[in-house]
């Protein structure tokens, strides 16, 4: 892949995204909303810093504009921008709108923009989604992450069964725990799930360099961690015993917390 755009990439599995392109000889382009970390990273791997939020339409297509523009096409784009917030069913409704903008309408605003340009093309392209295990089975604690996951993940596979035909490859990328901020975060917060997850998380170069073993070929799902076939294998073909397995931890969850 010649020329890539990253959004997310200010640190985390797109920073480690970003390099790893880079070291491959790619150009790439790298967003995140904080400025001084898209900088950042752009200085250290000689990319192109073209800062922005991934969930304002306006700022996806300047962003495609900018790196058309400046590398005369886009090979590769990876949306990876995304945002975790605890929470449950009164979670107030500004922070489901903020949560659904960036893990789902974000990736919308991408294609809006970018399969035109593609399709018009008519050569093979790829776009790798991040969405997370969360998108493929859930995560306890909070309802916004899981729920827009999922739509993620739904949206992804809607754009596959669409385009593959027309030369579009389309990729989840589906990681368990990452050490990143946000699983940080979720760990000093007190998150029983962050906490969980924390003991078998990757680091995010691990993860980038199972993304690019997997754009060696076409498979729809990116699994970094091997269990989570696994355990997608089982919520598919019982899902009583496997939700009754994920209350069961919730329990626990709970117990811990009294």
């Amino acid at each position: 892949m010649k020329r890539v755009v990253v959004t997310g990439a200010g640190g985390g599995i797109g920073a480690a995204l970003a390099r790893r392109f880079a070291a491959e000889g790619a150009e790439v382009v790298v967003n995140d909303v904080d400025p001084a970390a898209a900088e950042a990273v752009a200085s250290e791997i000689g990319g192109l810093p073209v800062p922005g939020d991934a969930a304002n339409e306006q700022d996806t297509q300047r962003l495609i504009d900018t790196a058309w523009a400046e590398l005369g096409g886009i090979d590769l784009f990876c949306a990876n921008a995304g945002v975790l917030t605890a929470g449950d069913e009164n979670t107030p409704d500004d922070v489901w709108t903020r949560d659904f903008a960036v893990n789902v309408m974000s990736h919308v605003y991408v294609t809006r923009a970018l399969l035109p340009r593609w399709l018009d093309q008519g050569e093979p392209k790829r776009l790798v989604i991040t969405v997370s295990a969360a998108g493929l089975l859930s995560l306890l604690g909070s309802a916004p992450y899981a729920v827009t996951k999922h739509a993620a993940l739904a949206y992804a596979e809607w754009l596959r069964a669409t385009y593959h035909h027309r030369g579009i490859t389309v990729q989840a990328l589906c990681p368990q725990g990452v050490r990143t901020d946000m699983l940080t975060r979720g760990s000093a917060r007190g998150s029983a799930s962050a906490a969980l997850l924390a003991e078998s998380a990757l680091e995010p170069d691990v993860v980038a360099a199972k993304v690019g073993e997997a754009l060696q070929g076409d498979s729809f799902l990116i699994l970094p961690h091997a269990e989570v076939a696994e355990f997608y294998q089982l919520r598919a073909a019982d899902p009583d015993r496997w939700l009754g397995g994920m209350n069961k931890m919730q329990r626990a969850f709970e117990g811990e917390a009294r």
